[in-house]
């Protein structure tokens, strides 16, 4: 049996950290190693016990949670993951915490049994990516103009990737679906975070949204 995932939970509000911390404790192949009331607590406390996935809340005193994903991605050795969590799906935070390199977010009313299969998921390298609530996030908030993506210059195979990893779609199901190789998708993905600039998956996915590219509630 794979050891299990070691977790840093992050969050201002103690009750909401300890119930966290409770909760996930007791959910197979996750082990909570520490807790961090602020972004520079967070920061400090992935420096000292590595984890292998900070779950990171966004808004938080000192040091927010996007300046702390800056910072843990930046300063720690091996960097743990990071996951965001956060109470609103309008939050434009999230964004901008992906684009600082967060792997995927959870919405803080999830059932437990859902934020530990993503801290599972976000430990074994792999980024997390829940398309309905990607969805939901982007249609409850204006539509950000200024991350168009004609400037991007994607070529239409790489713009047909980009809407089917809005889906949700592995690169497996991504090769089936185009009718090439896994390899090829790998190297269309690659061209397409590079164009958008995106830290990963998740990130570009949010950019496909608010770019117009993919609409939200209709198919990719």
């Amino acid at each position: 049996m794979a050891p299990a995932a070691t977790l840093l939970i992050a969050d201002d509000d103690p009750v909401t950290r300890s119930g966290l911390r409770v909760l996930l404790a007791a959910q197979p192949g996750i082990t909570v190693v520490g807790e961090a009331a602020d972004g520079l607590e967070a920061v400090e406390q992935a420096r000292l016990l590595r984890p292998d996935v900070v779950l990171m809340d966004v808004r938080m005193p000192r040091c927010d949670g996007i300046a702390a994903t800056r910072r843990i991605l930046a300063e720690v050795p091996e960097p743990p993951r990071v996951m965001v969590i956060t109470t609103f799906e309008n939050d434009g935070h999230v964004t901008a915490a992906l684009g600082a390199g967060a792997s995927g977010f959870v919405l803080k009313r999830l059932p437990v049994d859902r934020i530990a299969r993503a801290v599972r998921t976000v430990a074994a390298g792999e980024e997390i990516l829940f398309p309905a609530d990607l969805r939901r996030m982007v249609t409850a908030r204006p539509l950000d103009s200024g991350r168009a993506l004609p400037d991007a210059g994607l070529t239409p195979r790489e713009e047909a990737v980009l809407r089917l990893m809005a889906t949700g779609r592995s690169n497996p199901d991504i090769a089936h679906a185009l009718t090439v190789s896994p390899e090829t998708v790998k190297t269309h993905v690659g061209n397409v975070l590079t164009k958008l600039g995106a830290q990963n998956r998740t990130h570009a996915v949010v950019i496909a949204y608010e770019s117009g590219l993919v609409v939200p509630g209709l198919p990719g």
